[in-house]
């Protein structure tokens, strides 16, 4: 063994556990492992988890707030409109400087692995060749799978195809798009078929944003299952946002549910901005926006929850913490149940890993040794205190280190030390 983590709790409710490491994989998972010289954590019960991961961002834009100036509304669209005065103002090296230093954020919070969407509607695809920079840098320690992402509507955009087109030959990974936001709905639904079609003869995913309404006739998902159905792409593909569907009928969703289901869809929710961004003109009752998460998943379809925004025209907060995605989700869907909060974390750990397919990942021998060590005893305990990162393992080798968190009290008669944990 090169590392051994002692007395761990692992994800599954197994307790005592000791994980065992050799060069760059888990080689043992089991109780009280022999191992003599080699560098030792004890977890003290603590919960090992693997790595963090986030289903949906959007990296070129990340840590941009401000540039060129604030949105002022706070809406969808005019973050869209800012989006696109900063495009042409945007320089590489910069963009690759933000890029990298949320990276930094990103491995201190134990997130080893990002699908992030990159605009190619610039015809200089800038933002492309700067985050295939980053994802070069970076691939010691985190897997950036980058999307095509065609932010000004595929049909919508003259040269939007061809970028697209031109962004996988240079090694993008996953053909995106956007159908709500083409010019009308026959055009959306054909993006969505224009966009299948070329990912099925490439044998590339799909990640559509899709749906990113408040208006319960956008049904674009309802497209992307047919077409993901006929050619065959069953598993490869994922609608993100679906935030319509939170409009929609109950009837409608009765038959849009089995759908995906069949053609195996997944759905990424991005829980902060979709309550920010969402049911901005409603007044009283106002629509909570997020898609049907706690329905998704009864229906047996896999749901992750992705960031989106961090620092930038759409979102002003962010510190690249999935745990306080997977926290603010289970309070939008009303997921506060011990199953259903187990589940929150799933939506940030083993399912959008499914969906990314990564490769050897989890806790188990042959697995990557990529995991993280977290002050909590339960995935919901760590949902609830947005647990400390007390170790971050990337392939063996620990590169994040955090001292837990401590406040220390002046009250005559109390305790000196502050726990938020609850020993049971």
């Amino acid at each position: 063994m090169d590392l051994v983590i002692r007395n761990a709790t692992l994800a599954d409710g197994r307790r005592g556990i000791d994980i065992g490491v050799v060069g760059s994989r888990i080689a043992a998972v089991e109780p009280a492992l022999p191992a003599r010289g080699v560098r030792e954590i004890d977890a003290g019960g603590d919960l090992v988890s693997p790595p963090f991961v986030d289903a949906h961002f959007h990296m070129d834009a990340t840590l941009s707030y401000g540039l060129p100036r604030v949105n002022e509304s706070g809406t969808l669209l005019e973050g869209i409109a800012l989006w696109g005065e900063l495009k042409p103002q945007l320089a590489q090296e910069a963009l690759i400087e933000r890029a990298l230093h949320y990276c930094d954020w990103a491995v201190a919070r134990g997130l080893l692995a990002i699908r992030t969407h990159v605009d190619i509607c610039d015809d200089r695809l800038l933002a492309v060749e700067a985050l295939l920079e980053v994802k070069r840098r970076v691939a010691p320690y985190i897997d950036l799978q980058l999307v095509a992402f065609p932010q000004d509507g595929l049909l919508r955009s003259p040269s939007a195809f061809e970028n697209l087109k031109r962004s996988i030959a240079m090694g993008v990974d996953v053909v995106g798009g956007i159908p709500h936001f083409e010019r009308t709905m026959a055009q959306g639904a054909e993006s969505v078929r224009l966009l299948c079609e070329f990912a099925a003869g490439k044998g590339l995913r799909v990640d559509m944003h899709c749906d990113e309404t408040d208006d319960p006739l956008s049904r674009h998902v309802e497209t992307l299952a047919y077409e993901t159905w006929r050619l065959g792409l069953q598993g490869r593909v994922a609608g993100s946002h679906l935030t319509s569907m939170h409009s929609m009928d109950n009837y409608y969703v009765s038959k849009l549910l089995p759908l995906m289901k069949e053609s195996g869809v997944a759905a990424i929710a991005n829980p902060l901005i979709n309550i920010t961004l969402q049911g901005r003109h409603d007044t009283y009752p106002k629509r909570r926006g997020m898609t049907r998460v706690p329905e998704l998943l009864a229906a047996g379809i896999d749901v992750a929850f992705g960031h989106d925004c961090v620092m930038d025209p759409w979102y002003g907060l962010g510190s690249g913490d999935m745990l306080e995605v997977a926290h603010m989700g289970l309070h939008v869907a009303q997921m506060t149940g011990q199953a259903a909060m187990r589940e929150c974390f799933l939506a940030v750990t083993e399912t959008p890993a499914r969906i990314l397919g990564l490769e050897g990942y989890g806790i188990e021998p042959g697995c990557h040794a990529d995991f993280v060590l977290l002050g909590a005893s339960s995935p919901v305990e760590a949902i609830r205190l947005r647990a400390a990162r007390r170790a971050v393992v990337r392939r063996g080798a620990v590169v994040a280190e955090a001292p837990p968190a401590a406040s220390t009290l002046h009250l005559d008669g109390r305790p000196a030390a502050v726990d938020f944990r609850i020993k049971r």
